[in-house]
């Protein structure tokens, strides 16, 4: 299979999450200039937001970025077309189906990576013409899937023969060792990248992520068919509580309403929608993009031969 380096030129196989309302240019910039794939992450955003945001990511970096499209957004159409005219080399999807868009973006010369919950899904993005699929697990943060990383990673690379990229559950060199074992090419994280310097992201956002513990996750909006992981607060358990008791769709979108912008740039602590992965218990202190990607991937395989190992 094709290395994941080799097709989005950069240093490492690591690509930035497409985290809305975070991942913004000065993100993406220092993902890609620390050796990964930074993104920017249209989320519900106009088009020429996003173009602006691509313009000043240019200005921080020569390095290779992309831009991550929800593609429920009324938005993304024109958005597509931003990612032709601005020259960005790899898209990233979710919340849909790229095909529409496949046609112009593989004449343009994009990248296209969708991310999936499903082998069915992966299938089908092969099909569709995808260069790689992001295969993510419900251990990550924001919105999830049912399978866990360990199951639908292998099951993935089992039926496609493009790369696969894992993602959910990643935030240590076990974790990135365990993913390519289990047949990725590459890793995606989001929350470990959650506690750095650059992060855009309100510092009690920060804080809630380097103390959180093992259980301090919880999945809403299972019962509305939106199932989203968030660190627990007063919010997710209220949301939690409504949903056990039969509140309606409008009733609980209401309660949310703005709910991650809250988190984001007000740090609101009780009304914020946090969204992280099962790997903030992990992650203990603010460090630089730089340190977090080489603590993932320098001297790699020498942690590999020395990892404890079950022998027959």
């Amino acid at each position: 299979m094709r290395n994941i380096c080799k097709l989005l030129n950069i240093q490492y196989p690591i690509i930035q999450g497409g985290m809305a309302n975070v991942a913004n240019h000065k993100l993406a910039s220092a993902v890609s200039n620390a050796g990964g794939l930074g993104l920017i992450a249209a989320g519900g955003a106009d088009a020429e937001t996003v173009r602006q945001e691509i313009i000043k990511c240019k200005e921080l970096t020569d390095k290779p970025f992309g831009v991550n499209i929800m593609l429920l957004s009324p938005h993304a159409e024109a958005i597509a077309k931003v990612v032709i005219e601005e020259n960005i080399p790899v898209v990233t999807t979710g919340a849909g189906n790229p095909g529409k868009y496949m046609k112009e973006w593989k004449e343009a010369g994009v990248k296209v990576i969708p991310v999936v919950p499903s082998v069915a899904l992966a299938k089908r993005m092969e099909r569709a013409g995808a260069d790689a699929v992001i295969a993510e697990g419900t251990e990550s943060g924001g919105h999830v899937g049912e399978l866990t990383t360990m199951a639908l990673v292998p099951q993935i690379t089992d039926n496609v023969s493009i790369p696969v990229i894992a993602a959910g559950g990643i935030a240590d060199k076990r974790q990135v060792l365990a993913a390519f074992s289990l047949g990725a090419k590459g890793i995606q994280v989001g929350t470990v990248l959650l506690a750095s310097y650059e992060c855009p992201i309100h510092e009690n956002y920060k804080n809630r992520v380097i103390s959180a513990n093992d259980t301090d996750t919880i999945v809403t909006g299972r019962k509305a068919g939106a199932p989203t992981r968030v660190l627990k607060n007063k919010m997710a358990r209220e949301y939690i509580k409504l949903a056990d008791q039969g509140a309606t769709l409008e009733e609980l979108e209401e309660l949310t309403l703005g709910s991650l912008r809250r988190a984001v740039f007000d740090g609101d602590l009780d009304t914020g929608s946090f969204m992280a992965g099962q790997v903030a218990g992990m992650i203990k202190e603010i460090k630089s993009i730089k340190e977090i990607i080489e603590d993932l991937f320098l001297d790699l395989d020498n942690y590999k031969n020395n990892l404890t190992s079950y022998r027959l």
